[in-house]
């Protein structure tokens, strides 16, 4: 099973290696799809976790007796249609290749099941035709 949760982290345990206790201790995989993490101050990590749902649980159970604030991640990139110039600018940040030029029409192609919504895309666009559902 798979979880997008967003951790928060206080700046007594920013440098606890939260995603090594969770694969060693728990048999679950974290993907970091965004960090920011400010050293000696606060954190913030957009992780994808991977594991048998039990795991999972008890993964979550843990960070949040280490005050880890952990909150499930819904979001998902919308396309603004009307707004979009198809520019492409935003394909050549796309980590996954969610988002593709196709190369007859020259029109933006989204494929929403490669998409990890790191969001790297949003400020990219010069149109501002990208954004989050929340």
């Amino acid at each position: 099973m798979k979880k997008r949760v967003t951790l928060t982290f206080p700046r007594r345990i920013v440098q606890m290696p939260i995603t090594y206790r969770l694969a060693t201790e728990f048999n679950v995989a974290a993907n970091i799809i965004r960090a920011q993490i400010t050293p000696n101050q606060s954190g913030k990590l957009v992780v994808e976790l991977s594991g048998d749902i039990d795991a999972l649980e008890a993964a979550i159970d843990w960070m949040g007796m280490q005050d880890i604030n952990v909150s499930l991640t819904t979001a998902e990139i919308v396309i603004d249609r009307d707004r979009c110039v198809d520019c492409g600018l935003c394909t050549g940040v796309c980590p996954t290749g969610a988002l593709r030029l196709d190369p007859k029409s020259f029109q933006l192609q989204f494929d929403r099941p490669r998409c990890s919504v790191c969001e790297q895309c949003i400020p990219t666009c010069p149109v501002q035709a990208i954004a989050t559902n929340l």
